[in-house]
């Protein structure tokens, strides 16, 4: 597989029977094969030879068969002055990212996840990934002796904030006490400096953690952003061992069927062989904030992407043709993988009495007739013969009127697109909790089921004629 940049020029790298990823952001990530008849789809008609090879019959403006997915959950953030401490603890500033259910974080094992910018001995600037893989941070809870209050409430500015120690032993670590002064500089006798420096905006010995990890020193860690996880491993639980506990199952559990849908179809050598199409997914980052950033779903990455693939088909003069883009659009399909609620036994009230989705029995299409999800019957009738052809089970679902209905990605790319496209997700529990449930078994419906579209569609494809 071919990484790409946007910068590069597409036309001179891409080829047909390739395979290529891209990122930006480093979080939001592409990827996509095409197909060896890309640029070679013949008109049906009686004047062509099938042994020619004349480009003036190429066909512009063939299809991408698409999956759409995001890869952030919600989770707490380290602020960017994010040094506090109280009553003798070291704490963590840290603010909310996403609609969580965030009384799950408390008395959790944390630690924190994501990436610093270093500064190199030439003066580059370049981005580390890191992980620190041990519980250092933790948000207590009060105990019940002290407010026994009916329901479990906080205030998430002042009671959401970690501890990551004591501040005496921090001190002693670091052969200091209480009151000695801490080392200083003039700004005479140093470079100037528009902000302070990471380690007096956060504790310095999580900045010498951070830089551990990177392999740098503390001094060359000139910033950080960073989230926090639960340590607490995902596993495989129920009596039958049928059940995942994990968390950020929403929604990486749908990338990763996406990303494996995608690897199996284009397996085999010969699996592009005859193939019209591009099979493409997109991971977006930020759905869960919006997706009105550069690299969201409401940006203009996917329909960029589009466009530039989209150019490859050519006219008979070897010029770009100008409807190629407007014309894949239209023979393309986009479907939008969010995970989606499965009953829950002990608020049964809560669900449509005719639409309670079950782990293990399959994904699940996701309906709204006020359009929070971009579902519709043909896009239903074209899943279903994708599973038909896969032997996989599907849902349906939609949520009681009396009920707020949330909303994916979908609604947003179709409407930027104006391709067709349809909603589905696997069932869980427990959605946007710090630790979520899933089926073991609906990991591999998605995933067959996802391959089976990406194999099928160009052939599905000229089957659903609307417009």
């Amino acid at each position: 597989m071919h990484r790409l940049l946007e910068k590069d020029p597409w036309a001179k790298i891409c080829a047909p029977g390739g395979k290529y990823y891209l990122t930006r952001n480093a979080s939001t990530i592409l990827a996509f094969a095409i197909g060896k008849n890309w640029k070679v789809c013949y008109w049906n008609s009686p004047a062509v030879d099938s042994d020619a090879k004349s480009v003036s019959h190429i066909q512009p403006g063939n299809p991408i068969a698409m999956i759409g997915a995001h890869t952030d959950s919600c989770t707490l953030r380290v602020k960017p002055v994010s040094k506090k401490q109280s009553d003798g603890f070291i704490q963590v500033g840290v603010e909310t990212y996403g609609g969580g259910l965030w009384h799950t974080w408390f008395d959790r094992d944390l630690s924190i996840a994501g990436r610093a910018f270093v500064k190199a001995g030439d003066g580059s600037y370049t981005q580390k990934l890191v992980k620190i893989d041990r519980p250092i941070l933790r948000i207590p809870t009060l105990a019940i002796h002290l407010d026994r209050q009916e329901k479990f409430e906080f205030n998430k500015e002042t009671q959401l904030f970690p501890i990551a120690g004591l501040v005496a032993a921090e001190l002693n670590r670091r052969g200091q006490s209480d009151h000695t002064p801490s080392s200083s500089t003039t700004e005479e006798e140093a470079d100037y400096a528009p902000l302070k420096a990471t380690t007096e905006r956060h504790h310095p010995y999580m900045v010498e953690l951070i830089a551990k990890e990177a392999k740098v020193d503390p001094s060359e860690v000139v910033d950080f952003e960073m989230v926090l996880y639960d340590t607490q491993k995902a596993c495989v639980g129920g009596l039958n061992e049928e059940l995942m506990f994990s968390p950020r199952l929403d929604n990486l559990e749908m990338s990763y069927c996406s990303t494996m849908g995608l690897i199996n179809s284009v397996h085999s050598p010969s699996s592009l062989d005859c193939e019209t199409a591009i099979r493409l997914i997109s991971l977006f980052d930020h759905e869960e904030i919006g997706s009105e950033t550069a690299q969201g779903a409401d940006s203009n990455f996917l329909p960029t992407m589009v466009r530039r693939l989209s150019a490859l088909s050519l006219k008979g003069s070897g010029e770009p043709d100008a409807d190629a883009y407007e014309q894949t659009l239209s023979k393309s399909f986009l479907v939008s993988a969010d995970m989606a609620h499965s009953v829950n036994p002990n608020y049964a009230s809560k669900y449509e009495s005719d639409h309670k989705p079950e782990m293990n029995k399959g994904t699940v299409i996701k309906i709204n007739a006020n359009a929070r999800y971009a579902t519709n019957s043909p896009g239903i009738v074209l899943i279903e013969e994708a599973a038909r052809r896969a032997r996989v089970p599907l849902q349906l679902f939609v949520v009681r009127n009396d009920s707020s209905c949330g909303s994916t990605i979908g609604p947003m790319l179709s409407s930027s697109l104006g391709t067709r496209t349809l909603d589905l997700g696997n069932p869980q529990l427990s959605m946007h909790s710090i630790r979520e449930t899933g089926g073991v078994y609906d990991v591999e419906y998605a995933i067959k089921l996802f391959e089976s579209f990406f194999e099928h569609y160009s052939e599905l494809e000229k089957k659903f004629v609307v417009d």
